[in-house]
């Protein structure tokens, strides 16, 4: 299961590996999720990555599935050389909780609800981009819309998180930038 985030951008309910979601009609196709940071499809700036302040950005979602129980956030890197490269996974987000601030700590738990995983770093919490010299890279982040909680401890890494989630899926929203060395 993939995760991006899309600044103003909808996808509806996108079939992921795992997650079959099930919400389906209007309502599942207006789950959104927004940053001020930078634009949908746009350049990711410095202070977000190896190369600045390595801070998560400021993200916000709007109009979750009916039924949405908690959330969950993973950030990913598909052009990385060795693979998929995991930058973020959060799970357990709260359904009243509809943002995250820019500059999330990089603890397990999330002041206001929610639980940080391991990245590919092998850190808990947001490790920015950081790709090698060349090509640019593009960074999804997804978040998932689920009918329950996960319950899962403190650094969990996204294989978990995904095979915990699966079949629970009610939408998913995405959101992408790039960033280049």
């Amino acid at each position: 299961m993939a995760f991006s985030l899309l600044v103003t951008t909808t996808i509806s309910c996108g079939r992921s590996p795992g997650a079959t979601p099930r919400a389906e009609g209007p309502q599942a196709s207006e789950f959104e999720i927004e940053s001020a940071a930078f634009k949908q499809g746009g350049e990711i700036p410095k202070r977000f990555t190896c190369e600045g302040e390595d801070l998560s950005p400021a993200l916000r979602w709007t109009h979750p599935p009916r039924g949405t129980l908690s959330f969950v956030l993973i950030a990913e890197d598909p052009d990385a050389p060795s693979g998929t490269w995991v930058h973020w996974v959060v799970y357990d987000l709260p359904a009243r909780v509809h943002e995250l601030p820019g500059g999330v700590p990089k603890q397990a738990e999330i002041p206001g609800g929610g639980v940080q995983g391991r990245n590919d770093f092998g850190r808990l919490g947001y490790g920015g981009p950081c790709p090698p010299p060349g090509s640019a890279h593009h960074y999804f982040f997804k978040l998932y819309a689920l009918d329950t909680t996960l319950n899962l401890r403190a650094g969990a890494e996204k294989e978990e998180v995904i095979s915990s989630a699966k079949g629970h899926v009610l939408g998913e929203a995405q959101f992408m930038g790039w960033f280049k060395r």
